[in-house]
């Protein structure tokens, strides 16, 4: 069994987590929904997704859960399928993607009283109660391991998407200090999160510094698998190439990792709050280069409230960077100047990789998406078409329900919503 919770941003239903392997899915689609209500601009995004009996893919939209905070369900969620799963043999793999501590900040009020006494900022005060959901849920989830007998034949991987989000405007309410920037940046700051993995009997207690990426953990995982003789070791993974490398002796034996080097990114197109010009970045063994600006944020950000830190805004983005990330993790010396071989050579590198690169497909807004045209509700709303019309087409009601194969009682009966039957809807060109 394969089964995920939470996720986001897709414009078409290929995309999302049960046609990409898995076989559960509970979640949003879309990002910084209300943790309460559920809803994205006025369009509600919750919904449990499955195949019937009869192989037909399920999308149902949970109104029903308005008003439970997304952090207790999606910990629910996985408790009932841990317990559902106990009796299984065959592997399983459970993708929990916590909406936590995303904005929009907001927790229910047992959670902030946890912390009322000591700490006075209201910002920080919210944002800890969030991480303690979160906390309370993840140690829900380890109880019902052990009390299914699950524990000693599960790992268990805690890990975050990017570092803290700082910036030099407000409060800062995270820090990553001593590394360099934040979330969105190509610094350490933005590239280093919190992270461990936890196995009974297989792992002992231990700090790596092993060269990992995201992607080592698809084949580890498959080798795992294959270890308990559930999978047969000598049958790859039947995908395109794939990225990633099997890290497992790394982890549980310390030993120096099979990867020495990795795309931080490669993008020519600004990001609200972040770079605002082309920027690449990569690194390789101990040395690592960025193109364009590696911010913002770009500072040295303190932990709140630590009075004796500086919090600087800058320095000033260079157009080419190179750190020697082993000899300086807070990346204070570019030294660029001083090795030109290096920097031409991971150029270099960069052009590769950027040369493989599947054609960037960002879409401007469409105004077909809103969710006004759907029940107010966020869909998959390209799956209309058998195929993106070379001619605009207007988006009416009557083309709405035959794509979603739904019909008017369908409509009617969506508790808490409505479709306006004479919505004058925008006609979209693409």
């Amino acid at each position: 069994a394969v089964v995920s919770t939470q996720s986001g941003h897709y414009g078409r239903g290929a995309f999302t987590p049960l046609y990409r392997g898995f076989d559960d899915f509970f979640g949003y689609y879309m990002g910084g929904e209300n943790y309460d209500t559920h809803l994205k601009d006025k369009g509600l995004d919750l919904r449990s997704n499955f195949f019937d009996e009869n192989g037909k893919f399920v999308d149902e939209l949970r109104w029903d859960l308005d008003g439970r905070y997304s952090a207790e369900l999606y910990s629910e969620r996985t408790v009932d399928l841990v317990n559902k799963l106990k009796s299984q043999e065959d592997p399983f793999f459970i993708y929990l993607a916590y909406q936590s501590v995303h904005a929009p900040h907001m927790v229910p009020q047992r959670y902030l009283d946890q912390f009322s006494s000591h700490i006075t900022d209201e910002k920080e005060k919210v944002f800890a109660a969030m991480v303690s959901s979160m906390d309370e849920g993840i140690g829900n989830i380890t109880k019902a391991l052990e009390s299914t007998g699950l524990a000693d034949n599960t790992i268990i991987v805690f890990s975050s998407d990017n570092g803290g989000n700082v910036n030099c405007v407000g409060k800062v309410t995270s820090s990553n200090y001593p590394y360099r920037g934040g979330k969105r940046a190509l610094y350490e700051g933005g590239v280093r999160s919190p992270s461990f993995i936890w196995g009974r009997n297989r792992l002992a207690p231990s700090k790596s510094d092993a060269m990992i990426h995201v992607t080592d953990w698809l084949p580890t995982f498959w080798s795992l698998a294959s270890l308990q003789g559930k999978l047969n070791p000598n049958n790859p993974i039947k995908t395109k190439p794939l990225d990633g490398i099997n890290q497992w002796l790394a982890i549980s034996e310390n030993l120096p990792s099979n990867r020495t080097e990795f795309v931080i990114n490669i993008d020519p197109f600004p990001v609200k709050c972040g770079h605002q010009v082309s920027h690449a970045g990569l690194r390789w063994k101990e040395w690592k280069l960025i193109i364009g600006q590696g911010g913002p944020p770009s500072g040295w950000y303190p932990a709140p409230g630590d009075a004796n830190l500086e919090n600087p805004c800058g320095p000033q983005d260079s157009y080419i960077e190179l750190y020697n990330i082993i000899e300086d993790p807070s990346e204070t010396r570019n030294v660029s100047d001083k090795f030109p071989d290096i920097v031409q050579m991971l150029t270099e590198k960069i052009k590769a990789y950027n040369a493989t690169a599947v054609p960037i497909g960002n879409k401007p807004y469409d105004p077909a998406s809103d969710p006004k045209h759907f029940n107010y509700t966020w869909m998959p709303w390209l799956d209309m078409f058998a195929e993106v019309p070379d001619e605009t087409y207007t988006l009416t009601k009557d083309l709405w329900l035959s794509g979603n194969e739904l019909t008017e009682d369908d409509i009617l009966s969506s508790r808490d919503a409505c479709f306006d039957p004479d919505l004058d809807i925008n006609t979209v060109e693409f």
